[in-house]
C-alpha cells in the first residue's frame, strides 16, 4: 500500500458491542437555558481525533427503506491516530455498499461470492499478505465496526449503505437507528424522508438518550397525505451532557414510528415488471383463539428464567379473553398438564390456572418431543370435539431453553413427528431461551409448521420479551388466508399463503410480472373471519402507478424490484434451512445468485474492500453473521477481537452455529472419540485415539505464539479383567505462554497458573477470570469456557459419575467454539483441522456389521476403507449426549490425520514446542 496514504486497516469482530464506554448521563440532565448554542466554545476532539460529521440518511418508500450512513473523521494532530467508524445495523438488513476515502482516494466495496473472496484471500494469503472478516451480532442489531490509523492533520470519510423491508408489527413501523458518536459531532443530522403511496396516517420520533422536553424542541417531524419527514440536527451545544461539558448526551435509540392509511383494503404497487402487494386489513372482529402453551420446567430453567417465565405467563393468563380456550402442558423428564383439555378462559379458571402456575416446580431432562405432542393433542381434540371450537384460531406456543435430552432425543424424527401431528392445521411457535437452545432447530421446526422461531435473551427483561411476542399473535383477525395471482402473469412469488394473519401485522408478496400483462394483473384473497368468509379482488391501476412513478421521482420503480429480490432472498435462506442435499443446493445457488445481482451482503457473499490493505497486506472482507451466532455475552465480558492473517470466511453453503467456517471442529470426549465437523462437507469424520493411561496427547498448537492445549489420559478404574481399555481426559493443561498463562483442569478443581501457586477453584464454584487476554468462565457443575483474545474460545465440559453410567470415572471432554483466529501453522490432534480438509467418498457398501455401511475415502493422497456410525457430542449435554453421525477412520486415524498417532505423544501437558 502506498506509505503516503497513511491509512492502516484493523478489522475487529465481537459478537456484542465493541466497546465498552463510561456511561454518559442522559435522563435528569439540566434543562438548556435559551441562547445556549452561543455558549463557550468545548473542545469537542479526544485525543486529537475530531468527528466532523456524521450523518444518517434514510429514505423509505413503500415499506422498503434504504440507508446511508456518512461520517467524516478528522485527525488534527501531529502523529497517526486510530480512528474507527462503528455503527449498528438491523440484523433484518442487508448492506449493500461500503466506501472508505482518504486523501482522495476512494477503496470501494465489492461484493463476490464466498467462494470468489476466499480464492482472492487466499491468493493474498499465500503472497505473503493477509485478509479478515468483519462480522457481529446482537440482540436485534449488528455491529460494523472498522477501525482505520489516519496521518497527522488528514481526514477519512466512511459511507455505508444497507437495504430492508420495514415488518409492521403492533400497528406501527419502526424505524431504529442507533446513536453513539462517543464524541461532540460538528455536523450531526439523522434525515428520515417516507413515501408511502397508501398515505401516512401516523408519525412520531422519539430518543432512548433526551430529556422528553428536549427530544421535542430538538426533533422536526411532519406528514401530509404520502409524504412524511423527521429532522434531527442538534448542534454541539445541544448535544453536551452539561453546559460546560465536553461529553455526550448521544448515546441510545432514535427512533421514527409510523402507519399508513387503511382506507382501501387493496394496496397494490407495480413498476418495473415487478410488483408488491400489502394486506392488512381494518376493522374486523377478532377471532376467539384455541391457544395452548408449552413450556420446559427441566432442571436447567432455574433460577432468573423460570421466574421470568412465571411472570410472563401470569400477565399473559391475565389477557386472554373470555371467549378464548386454553391449557397449560409442562415438561421435563415427564409431561404433565395443567387440564389435559381446552376449558374456556372464564375468570374461575384463569384465576386457577395462575395458582398452577405459580406453585408448578422444576424437574428432571427435556422431554420435548413429549410436551409438544401432548399440546399438539389437545388442539387436534378441541378441534374435533368440542362444538364451536372449530371456528377459533388454533395456536400452540413451546418455550425452551435446553435440546431434547428424555424420550424421543433424534431432532429429525422429532421433526417428523411434530409435523405428521400438527399436519399443517395451525401454527407452532417457539421460543427459545438463552443461548445454550439449538435455536437451527426450533427454527426448522417452526417454518415447517406455519410459525416462527424468536430467541428469548437471559436479560433483566425476559419477562417482557415473553409478554411482547405474545402480544404479537394475541388477536387473530384471519386463518387461512390466500392472496392468489393469475398464473400466466406472474412468477417468483414470495410467500402467499398464511395460517393466521393477526391484528396489527401486514402481509406482504412480492412478485415478477411478465410482459405485457400488467393490464390483466390483478390479487384475489381469500379467507376466514369472524362468522365470514373474506374475499376481494384487487386491480391494478395503471395511470395511477405512473403518477406514483412522476411523483418520487422514479424512485419507486427500483425500490420494487428490490423489495421483491430482499424477500425472495430473505424466503430462499430460510427454506434452504429445512433440506439437504441437492434440493438445499439449488437454493443456495439460487440465492446466491441473487444475491450478487442484487448486490447485498447476504450469509453467502462477502464484500471484498477493492484496493484496500493495510500495512501488512490486510484486505478487509465485510461478512454477514446467522442470527444464530452465540453471543460472547456467555463469557460475561464485552471483548473486541482483531482478526488474524488466516481469518476464513464460510463455505459457499454455510452451517449455522458458533461460528461459520469452512472447517468447524467440534472436539473430543469419551474413549476418546475425536469428532471433526466439516461444513462444506456438511459430514463429519471420526476416529479415536488408543494410548495408555497416562500418556500425554497435544490437541493443539499454535508455534506461531506457543498457544497450546495437550490432554493426559486416565483409565476407567473399574474395567472388568480382560475387558478393553477404555481412555478419558483426566487432566487438560492450557498454556500462552506469550503472556505466561497457564490453567490446568482436572476433574476435581481449576488451577490457575499451578507453576506460581496460583488460584485453585473448583467445579462447585462460577467463576469469571481474566488474565491479560484470556477470560476464564467456570459454569457450576458443568463446564468451562477459555477465550483467548488472539487465539479461539474453548469449552472444557466435566462428566460426573452418576448411577447406571457405564464408566466409573469422573472425565473431562473438550471442544473448540471458535478457531479462526488460530495460525495456518496450529496442529495437534485437533488443531491440524482447523482449516479445510478436503476428501471424497465412494463405493459405499454394506459392512461386516449389518447395522454399518463401508465406503471408500481418498484423504491426503491416502485411500481408507472408513465406516457409517454414531458417536456423540456431550458439549451442550454432558449425560446424555447428542448423537452425530460420522465417517468413523480405523487404525487411530491412520490417514486421515498426519504422521502417526504416536507423533502427537508429549512430555507433560503444559510442554509446547
Amino acid at each position: 500500500m502506498d506509505g503516503a496514504m497513511g491509512l492502516r486497516v484493523l478489522l475487529c469482530t465481537s459478537l456484542v458491542s465493541l466497546l465498552t464506554l463510561q456511561a454518559v448521563p442522559a435522563w435528569g440532565a439540566p434543562k438548556r437555558p435559551k441562547g445556549s448554542e452561543k455558549r463557550q466554545a468545548v473542545d469537542t476532539a479526544v485525543d486529537g481525533v475530531i468527528i466532523r460529521s456524521l450523518k444518517v440518511n434514510c429514505k423509505v418508500t413503500s415499506r422498503f427503506a434504504h440507508y446511508v450512513i456518512t461520517s467524516q473523521v478528522v485527525n488534527s494532530a501531529n502523529e497517526a491516530k486510530q480512528v474507527a467508524f462503528d455503527v449498528e445495523i438491523p440484523k433484518t438488513a442487508f448492506i449493500s455498499d461500503f466506501a472508505i476515502t482518504a486523501n482522495g482516494k476512494a477503496f470501494i466495496g465489492d461484493i463476490k461470492d464466498k467462494v470468489t473472496a476466499w480464492k482472492q484471500y487466499r491468493k493474498a494469503a499465500i503472497s505473503g499478505e493477509n485478509a479478515g472478516l468483519v462480522r457481529a451480532s446482537g440482540r436485534t442489531m449488528e455491529q460494523f465496526t472498522i477501525h482505520v490509523t489516519v496521518s497527522p492533520q488528514s481526514k477519512v470519510m466512511f459511507r455505508l449503505t444497507y437495504e430492508e423491508v420495514l415488518k409492521r408489527r403492533l400497528k406501527q413501523y419502526d424505524i431504529v437507528i442507533k446513536v453513539k458518536p462517543r464524541q461532540l459531532v460538528h455536523h450531526f443530522e439523522i434525515d428520515v424522508d417516507i413515501f408511502e403511496p397508501q398515505g401516512i396516517s401516523k408519525l412520531d420520533a422519539q430518543t432512548s438518550f433526551l430529556p422528553k422536553e428536549l427530544a421535542t424542541q430538538l426533533i422536526k417531524k411532519s406528514f401530509s397525505g404520502k409524504e412524511g419527514h423527521v429532522l434531527f440536527h442538534p448542534t454541539v451545544g445541544q448535544q453536551q451532557s452539561c453546559p460546560t461539558c465536553s461529553t455526550t448526551l448521544m448515546d441510545g435509540d432514535f427512533k421514527v414510528t409510523y402507519d399508513v392509511s387503511r382506507e382501501r383494503l387493496c394496496d397494490l404497487l407495480v413498476a418495473n415488471n415487478h410488483f408488491a402487494h400489502f394486506f392488512a386489513p381494518q376493522n374486523l372482529t377478532n377471532l376467539n383463539k384455541n391457544v395452548v402453551f408449552v413450556i420446559d420446567i427441566s432442571a436447567s430453567m432455574e433460577g432468573q428464567k423460570v421466574k421470568q417465565t412465571k411472570e410472563a405467563l401470569l400477565k399473559i393468563l391475565g389477557d386472554l379473553r373470555p371467549g378464548d380456550y386454553f391449557d397449560l402442558v409442562l415438561f421435563g423428564s415427564e409431561v404433565q398438564s395443567w387440564k389435559g383439555s381446552l376449558v374456556q378462559a372464564s375468570a374461575a379458571n384463569v384465576q386457577s390456572a395462575k395458582n398452577f402456575v405459580r406453585h408448578f416446580s422444576l424437574a428432571g431432562a427435556t422431554n420435548l418431543n413429549g410436551g409438544l405432542l401432548r399440546g399438539i393433542e389437545i388442539l387436534n381434540k378441541a378441534q374435533r370435539s368440542i362444538p364451536g371450537l372449530t371456528d377459533h384460531a388454533p395456536i400452540l406456543i413451546m418455550l425452551t431453553d435446553g435440546e431434547p435430552t428424555e424420550g424421543v432425543t433424534d431432532r429429525s424424527q422429532i421433526l417428523k413427528n411434530i409435523r405428521n401431528a400438527i399436519g399443517g392445521r395451525f401454527p407452532l411457535y417457539n421460543l427459545g431461551f438463552g443461548h445454550n437452545v439449538d435455536l437451527n432447530f426450533l427454527e426448522v421446526m417452526s417454518m415447517e409448521n406455519n410459525g416462527r422461531v424468536q430467541r428469548i435473551y437471559e436479560d433483566h427483561d425476559a419477562a417482557q420479551q415473553l409478554q411482547g411476542f405474545y402480544s404479537q399473535v394475541a388477536n387473530p383477525l384471519l386463518v387461512n388466508v390466500e392472496l392468489q395471482y393469475p398464473q400466466d402473469s406472474v412468477s417468483d412469488l414470495t410467500q402467499h399463503s398464511h395460517k393466521q394473519y393477526y391484528e396489527g401485522s401486514e402481509i406482504v408478496v412480492a412478485g415478477r410480472i411478465a410482459d405485457n400483462k400488467l393490464s390483466s394483473f390483478k390479487a384475489d384473497v381469500q379467507a376466514r373471519g369472524e362468522g365470514q368468509e373474506l374475499k376481494t379482488t384487487c386491480l391494478v391501476d395503471e395511470e395511477e402507478m405512473k403518477k406514483l412513478l412522476q411523483e418520487r421521482g422514479h424512485m419507486l420503480e427500483n425500490h420494487v424490484e428490490r423489495l421483491w429480490a430482499y424477500l425472495t432472498i430473505q424466503e430462499l435462506l430460510a427454506k434452504r434451512m429445512k433440506l439437504e442435499g441437492e434440493e438445499k443446493a439449488n437454493l443456495s445457488a439460487k440465492a446466491l445468485q441473487m444475491s450478487l445481482a442484487y448486490q447485498f451482503v447476504t450469509p453467502l457473499t462477502s464484500m471484498i474492500m477493492r484496493g484496500m490493505v493495510d500495512e501488512d497486506g490486510l484486505q478487509p472482507i465485510i461478512d454477514k453473521p446467522p442470527e444464530n451466532s452465540q453471543p460472547l455475552e456467555m463469557l460475561g465480558q464485552r471483548k473486541s477481537f482483531v482478526l488474524s492473517a488466516m481469518q476464513k470466511p464460510s463455505p459457499t453453503y454455510p452451517t449455522y452455529g458458533v461460528q461459520q467456517l469452512p472447517c468447524q471442529v467440534t472436539g473430543v470426549d469419551t474413549d476418546p472419540h475425536f469428532i471433526i465437523h466439516v461444513p462444506q462437507k456438511e459430514d463429519t469424520l471420526c476416529f479415536n485415539i488408543n494410548e495408555e493411561p497416562g500418556v500425554v496427547l497435544s490437541l493443539v498448537q499454535d508455534p506461531n505464539t506457543g498457544f497450546s492445549v495437550n490432554g493426559q489420559l486416565i483409565g476407567d478404574k473399574s474395567r472388568s479383567h480382560g475387558q478393553h481399555e477404555g481412555t478419558y481426559f483426566g487432566r487438560l493443561g492450557i498454556a500462552n505462554p506469550a503472556t505466561g498463562f497457564q490453567l490446568e483442569v482436572t476433574p476435581q478443581n481449576i488451577t490457575l497458573n499451578p507453576g506460581s501457586g496460583g488460584p485453585v477453584f473448583s467445579w462447585r464454584d462460577q467463576a469469571s477470570l481474566r488474565q491479560d487476554e484470556v477470560v476464564v468462565t467456570i459454569n457450576k457443575k458443568r463446564n468451562l469456557v477459555v477465550s483467548v483474545e488472539d487465539g479461539g474460545t474453548f469449552e472444557v465440559v466435566l462428566h460426573r459419575v452418576w448411577k447406571g453410567s457405564a464408566i466409573h470415572q469422573d472425565f473431562l471432554g473438550f471442544y473448540v467454539l471458535d478457531s479462526h483466529r488460530m495460525s495456518t501453522r496450529t496442529h495437534g490432534l485437533l488443531g491440524q483441522f482447523f482449516y479445510p480438509i478436503d476428501y471424497k467418498v465412494s463405493e459405499i457398501h454394506p459392512s461386516s456389521d449389518s447395522t454399518k455401511t463401508d465406503a471408500t475415502m481418498v484423504v491426503k493422497n491416502h485411500q481408507l476403507t472408513v465406516t457409517r456410525g454414531l458417536q456423540k457430542d456431550y458439549s451442550k449435554d454432558p449425560r446424555q449426549g447428542t448423537e452425530v453421525t460420522c465417517w468413523f477412520i480405523h487404525n487411530n486415524g491412520a490417514g486421515l490425520i498426519d504422521g502417526v498417532h504416536t507423533d502427537y505423544i508429549v512430555p507433560d501437558i503444559f510442554w509446547a514446542p
